[in-house]
């Protein structure tokens, strides 16, 4: 096992990247605090891990909003004893549109949860980590961020903005031997993207030089490598995980 007896925070774990990491952690050896907005999903989450063997429990939390943020590092704290892990992993996506037609209010939504959400989770959990001297954050950015998307500014700017958080707040806590990275992933296929047309898929796909759209199961193998003590020496970077797709 990769994650003897670690506890790990996922927020966003009912579904997609979230849930595929939190299953495999669970399968490494973590203890799991499924974090999401959606109870019946988180709760189907844990139920999967338990049904493996591993351990979990649910805190249904709005990232955006402190005191649900709070709420989840000191139930995980009163649960496990303390935290190992953060993956700040909750996100909303964008429906494509020119920008002067994105309103002032979707714009604030999608930088409340996409970024906010990222700050607020490295903002709680940090003075855990600072006590411990001790801990590793793995912040979901996106590849958007990195090649924009036209037609996506509000999401695109928000995972701009989560790939430098995660190198400057790296270079803060670096002393405390805490690791801070992110993961870009390449377009993913989620739950988000079931109701998107099949040649559309395949159009994106053939934009991959691998040549397939990825599987949370891939940002889940990246997230637990960042994880482990297997990248001790790693802090502050920005993992592409896309088939080729930046090159």
């Amino acid at each position: 096992m990769r994650l003897p007896d670690k506890v790990a925070i996922i927020t966003g774990a009912g579904a997609g990247i979230g849930k595929a990491t939190a299953c495999l952690f669970a399968k490494e050896g973590a203890r799991v605090v499924v974090a999401d907005i959606n109870e019946k999903d988180g709760k189907n989450t844990v139920d999967e891990i338990k049904a493996t063997g591993g351990e979990g429990i649910f805190v249904r939390t709005d990232v955006a909003a402190l005191t649900d943020v709070k709420n989840l590092m000191t139930t995980a704290v009163a649960a496990f004893g303390r935290i190992d892990i953060l993956f700040n992993n909750a996100g909303v996506g964008q429906k494509l549109m020119p920008t002067e037609e994105i309103e002032e209010s979707y714009w604030d939504l999608i930088h409340s949860v996409n970024l906010k959400g990222v700050f607020l989770g490295m903002k709680c959990v940090l003075p855990y980590m600072r006590k411990a001297k001790s801990g590793v954050i793995i912040n979901t950015g996106s590849m958007s961020a990195v090649r924009p998307r036209m037609n996506a500014a509000a999401y695109v700017s928000s995972k701009a903005a989560v790939i430098m958080l995660t190198k400057a707040v790296a270079l803060e806590v670096a002393g405390d031997n805490i690791r801070i990275n992110c993961i870009n992933p390449v377009v993913t296929f989620t739950t988000m993207m079931s109701s998107i047309p099949e040649e559309d898929r395949k159009a994106w796909a053939k934009t991959i030089p691998i040549g397939r759209i990825a599987q949370p199961e891939d940002m889940a193998h990246a997230a637990l490598y960042l994880a482990s003590d297997e990248s001790s020496m790693v802090t502050g970077i920005c993992l592409d995980v896309d088939g080729g797709r930046g090159i």
